[in-house]
Order: C-alpha cells, then structure tokens, then sequence
C-alpha cells in the first residue's frame, strides 16, 4: 500500500495541527510537511485539502504583506478547526493503540 492511501486518512489532522501553531501559506505548508518527512508531498494535494478545509469553516484565510515580495495568503485556524483538531487527536490515539494491538500480536 503507498503512503499516499494511508496518508489521505490523517492529513486533515496533520494540516490543521500545524496551522494551529504557526500562520502559513500555502507553500510553505507544503515545504514544512516535507520537512517533517512527507518528501513526497506536493502542492497538487495540500492545496485542494486548503480549499476543502476552508469551504468547511475549518481554516480561513487573509492576505497579508510578505516581507519577500507580494501579498501571501495566510491561514488561520477557526474555534471549529481546533475542535476538529482536538477530535482528530481523540480518535488518532485511539487508533494508534488498536492498530500496535494487532501488529505486536500477529508480530510474535
């Protein structure tokens, strides 16, 4: 199974964890995803999961000034992000501990 299929699951999560810490763009959101090890990310699947999560009321987003040039576009996470944020982190523990379960006990 590639990474990709398995990803699709969990990147919502990742994206709005890491837009809850810091205000993005979206290339930037790109380079730091591949920064913590997605290499194979692209703009091709972040930026539709941006439009998906604003059309939702997850994230909204504002033009700022950049000191590099022109406006960017800033996302910012919404009070309904952070508890979709908190659920996700809810139901990813959860799935973790199942998931380690059956792996170290088929492992043996």
């Amino acid at each position: 199974m590639k990474e990709t299929q398995l990803l699709k699951g969990v990147l919502e999560g990742c994206v709005l964890s890491i837009i809850k810490e810091q205000r993005v763009y979206g290339y930037e959101l790109v380079q730091i995803l591949r920064d913590y090890g997605f290499t194979s990310m692209v703009g091709g699947t972040v930026y539709p999961l941006m439009q998906k999560l604003e059309k939702q009321g997850l994230i909204k987003s504002t033009e700022l000034a950049s000191p590099d040039g022109p406006n960017r576009k800033y996302l910012f996470i919404t009070p309904e992000g952070e508890q979709q944020l908190d659920a996700f982190k809810e139901q990813w523990s959860s799935l973790i501990v199942k998931v380690n379960n059956i792996l170290e006990k088929n492992g043996e």
